[in-house]
Parts: structure tokens; C-alpha cells; sequence
């Protein structure tokens, strides 16, 4: 007995001696950076234990307001830094050197695989160059004729609520329409998720996102070792199969089609000389004709990852910022007037008068309300990096290992950044006075840098597009009777209660 128990302390020490060694840089430095006291083995895990998304977001908005724009939080043995500081989040996004993610994306893994979003390295590097050329303006300029007819779906299935005059909460219905979209664009393939509310799709979406967040601050669920027996569990490998499963069915299929419709595959290339004169080009068919920098295509998994990311990033962020938009615009009726006389004097009194590149890029004003909507309303609130080696960030030493976590959401709410910062003033994105400009690191709702966002030019367009239809059609009014607002993380910033307003027929 006595050398069974023996050899059970010696495990313990031995395992005790080999943890020690590996996180000792990382105690030792992140004792040095302010934060909440953490207690041993747990860390600050157990604040966070029975919070739900929105307690989250307020909960750590409050620590930021207690401990500044830097501070740690300790999940079991993840250090997490977070980080509101311009200055430092100047030289993390701005750098080559902080190009990995932090530990939160080995969350959506499962999902994504090693997609353009969660890559590193040289893989990340040859992603990007190839799919840079996707969003050339000349193929912007296919999508936005999608854009344009599937905003018209929206606003006349948004009739039967005009005519009540009742309130009701439009995110579902944007949800639905940006999934069209993003099929569209992204597959070349029409789910009509908007003729057909209940997607099993957009359930999934829903299910795999809320488990990807659970898991970055709730601890049985962060962690490998004891993720497997949680709920959460179940539930991303349910949604999961959905996901995967009708991605690979798109690309199997797509890619049957081309091989047959297509004998000449120089025909079929996208280039600058000829892309604006071709058929419409869905952003797989081009990367079932990309190669890698070693002229091999693309296999079937790598084109599912990168299909993937572009459903997630180009689906539920667009969601977001859609309907935060028209939710600010019935809340602002003197916004909506200026928006609205703007869209008059571009597309003119016909309601139906399809979109044009050039007619949303005239769209200014609404410019300035995106961004400012964005300001307080990032579809990504929260994003990191991972540290590689220990760095000294101006005067702040964050140790290998650790996750630098960095919020637009705080940021963009932040009275030392924007003057008033609850107020709604879209003018502060003015050419002359532009927060941008003067401050390019606080304002950061598509990232910066090398990592930035490469579809915001999709997204800024399909959100005029989507804004200015429904605007020609509808008087957008606020719901009186609305709950105050809650807002929750789900990976991307909604409201708890949902997006009510009010729509009235324009004559």
C-alpha cells in the first residue's frame, strides 16, 4: 500500500514539476500585469462559471472601467490579456510579428478548419494571396447584383408587417436574407432561406456559434480534457454534421459541374481583363480553379475551409451590422431623414430601380452611419493573438503563451477615444473630422493591419445595398414598448432581445 501511494506522489510531482516549468514565464509575467484576483489552479474561472453571454460582454466592459485598457484574467491555465490601449493595439495589429490567433479560435476549428480566419504561418500567407483577387471591385460588381435582388426579397416579405404597423424584430428576417446572400455569392447555389424561415442551416449556424463562445470563458468547456463530456459537445457535433455536410455536398457537386460544363479551363480563368464581361462567378467556382504557389489545386477540404469561413464571416457579421443599423435608424429619425434623402437623390423615386456599384458608392452619409453603428455595435467584438515568445509592448512584457485579447466594442464606447461615446453622431466619421484618421488603432471593427477583414468591401456593400432598398420602400419606426437593450456575444455582437421597430408603406 505504502509503495502504491509511493508511486501515486511521485506522478503527482513529477506532472506538478513538468506544469510548473511550462507556465512558470507565464505566472511570472502575468503577475505583473494588473487584474481581479485569481485564485489557484482555477484562476478567475469561477466569476465567469455561471454568466451568460451577456453578463460576459457587461461583466468584463466593468473590469476594463476597474483595471484599465490593459489587464489580465486568469481562465485555469489560459492568461488571457486584454487590451484596449490604442497604442498597444497599434503595435500588436499593425505588426508581421502577432499574426497567430489566440487560443479562443481553436475554438470554431472544428468548424472552419484552417481557413483563411484561423491560419497561421505560410499557410495563411499563400490563403490570402489566393483569394485576394476574389474581391477585385470588377467581381464586387457580380455580387451586388445579388445583393440587390435578394434585398428586394426582403422588403416584400416585410409587407405583411407594414401593413399591421406592429412591432417586430427584424434580426431573423436579416439572418435569412444574408444567408441567401452569402449561398449565393459564396456556393452559386439558392437556398431561399427567406421563402423558407426554417433553415436547418441557419440553426446550426446559430447552435455552432453560441458552443464556440461558451467555450471561451467557461472552463470544462474551454478545456480539451473535459470538453467531451459537456452538452456543448453534443450539441457542435450535431450542428456540425449540418454544416460540413452540406458544404461538401455543394462542392461536390459544383465541382462535377464544371468539369462538364467546362472543357476549356482557360475559358473559365477570372482575370482583369476578362471578369466583368463573364457569367457570374460564385466565389467557389473561383477557388475550384485556384492553385497553390506550387500549381497544385486546391483539394476538397482546403476549398470547404475556405467556403466555410466565408459563410461565417460573410453570414452572421452582416446579420449583425444590418440590423443594429436599422434598429439605430428608427431610434434617429432625423439620421433616417438624411439617409433617406440621400438614397432619393442617387437612385430617384422609382423604388425598384436595381443597385449599381457606383450608386452605393455614392451613398456618403450612410457611409458615416455604418461606420458609426460599427462603433458601437462591432459584429466583432472581441478579437485576439496568440504570443509566440515573450514581448515587451510598449512597457508591458506579454509572455509566451498568453492571448491578447482586444475589444472594438469597449473601445468604441470609450469616453477617452470618443467624445460623448453613447451619443449617436454618424458626422464624427466626417472627411474633415474623421475618427478614423485621427485615430486609426480606436476604431477597429475590421480589424488592422496585416489580418484585417478582407471582405469589408463586400460587407459595407451588401449592407447599403440591404439599407438603401429598405429605406426606398419603408418608413423604419422605433418600438416604443421595446425592453432597455441587452446586448450578448454569440462570436458576433446582438441584442438579447432581439432588433423591434416598426414599419411604415412610404407613398
Amino acid at each position: 500500500m505504502a509503495i502504491w501511494l509511493l508511486s501515486i506522489l511521485a506522478i503527482v510531482f513529477a506532472v506538478g514539476v513538468h506544469l510548473y516549468q511550462k507556465f512558470a514565464n507565464l505566472v511570472h509575467y502575468g503577475s505583473k500585469i494588473t487584474g481581479p484576483k485569481a485564485y489557484a489552479v482555477v484562476g478567475n474561472a469561477a466569476r465567469f462559471f455561471s454568466m451568460t453571454p451577456a453578463e460576459f460582454l457587461q461583466e468584463v466592459h466593468r473590469l476594463s472601467k476597474e483595471w484599465g485598457k490593459c489587464f489580465r484574467i486568469w481562465l485555469g491555465p489560459d492568461l488571457l490579456i486584454v487590451v484596449t490601449d490604442a497604442k498597444k493595439v497599434e503595435t500588436v495589429l499593425g505588426s508581421q510579428k502577432y499574426l497567430d490567433k489566440s487560443t479562443e479560435y481553436d475554438f470554431i476549428r472544428p468548424w472552419l478548419g484552417d481557413g483563411l480566419l484561423t491560419s497561421s504561418g505560410r499557410k495563411w500567407h499563400s490563403r490570402r494571396k489566393i483569394i485576394t483577387p476574389t474581391f477585385h471591385f470588377k467581381i464586387l460588381e457580380q455580387f451586388v447584383e445579388i445583393f440587390d435582388q435578394q434585398s428586394t426579397v426582403f422588403v416584400d416579405q416585410l409587407k405583411p408587417m407594414a401593413a399591421s404597423g406592429e412591432p417586430f424584430d427584424v434580426y431573423p428576417r436579416v439572418t435569412l436574407c444574408a444567408l441567401d446572400v452569402i449561398c449565393e455569392s459564396a456556393m452559386g447555389t439558392k437556398v431561399n432561406a427567406q421563402l423558407n424561415a426554417d433553415s436547418e442551416y441557419v440553426r446550426a449556424v446559430k447552435a455552432m456559434s453560441n458552443v464556440a463562445f461558451q467555450r471561451t470563458y467557461k472552463i470544462l468547456a474551454r478545456l480539451e480534457l473535459t470538453f467531451k463530456y459537456t452538452s456543448y459537445a453534443q450539441i457542435q457535433e450535431k450542428a456540425l454534421a449540418v454544416l460540413h455536410g452540406y458544404t461538401d455536398s455543394v462542392v461536390k457537386n459544383r465541382r462535377k459541374e464544371l468539369t462538364k460544363s467546362n472543357g476549356d479551363h482557360n475559358q473559365n480563368n477570372v482575370n482583369d481583363n476578362d471578369v466583368g464581361q463573364r457569367k457570374k462567378v460564385a466565389f467557389l467556382d473561383m477557388l475550384l480553379q485556384a492553385t497553390t504557389t506550387d500549381g497544385q489545386p486546391l483539394t476538397d477540404l482546403e476549398i470547404r475551409e475556405e467556403v466555410d469561413t466565408f459563410m461565417f464571416e460573410g453570414h452572421d457579421t452582416t446579420t449583425s451590422a444590418m440590423s443594429f443599423i436599422l434598429g439605430v435608424l428608427a431610434k434617429h429619425p432625423e439620421v433616417q431623414k438624411k439617409v433617406y434623402d440621400e438614397v432619393r437623390n442617387v437612385f430617384g423615386d422609382d423604388p425598384s430601380k436595381p443597385a449599381t456599384l457606383a450608386m452605393l458608392n455614392e451613398l456618403n452619409y450612410l457611409d458615416m452611419v455604418i461606420k458609426e453603428t460599427l462603433r458601437l455595435y462591432p459584429s466583432v467584438p472581441i478579437f485576439g493573438r496568440k504570443m509566440l515568445e515573450n514581448h515587451d509592448i510598449d512597457g508591458t512584457i506579454f509572455p509566451a503563451g498568453s492571448n491578447v485579447i482586444i475589444m472594438p466594442y469597449i473601445m468604441g464606447r470609450d469616453p477617452d477615444y470618443f467624445e460623448d461615446p453613447l451619443e449617436f453622431r454618424p458626422e464624427r466619421f466626417a472627411v474633415e473630422t474623421s475618427a478614423e484618421k485621427s485615430n486609426p488603432y480606436r476604431y477597429v471593427p475590421f480589424s488592422a493591419g496585416p489580418r484585417n477583414c478582407i471582405g469589408q468591401k463586400f460587407a459595407v456593400a451588401e449592407i447599403k445595398s440591404l439599407v438603401s432598398k429598405t429605406l426606398r420602400h419603408y418608413e423604419i419606426l422605433p418600438d416604443t414598448l421595446a425592453p432597455p437593450e441587452k446586448l450578448l456575444v454569440e462570436l458576433i455582437l446582438r441584442a438579447e432581445n432581439g432588433v423591434t421597430l416598426r414599419l411604415k408603406k412610404r407613398n
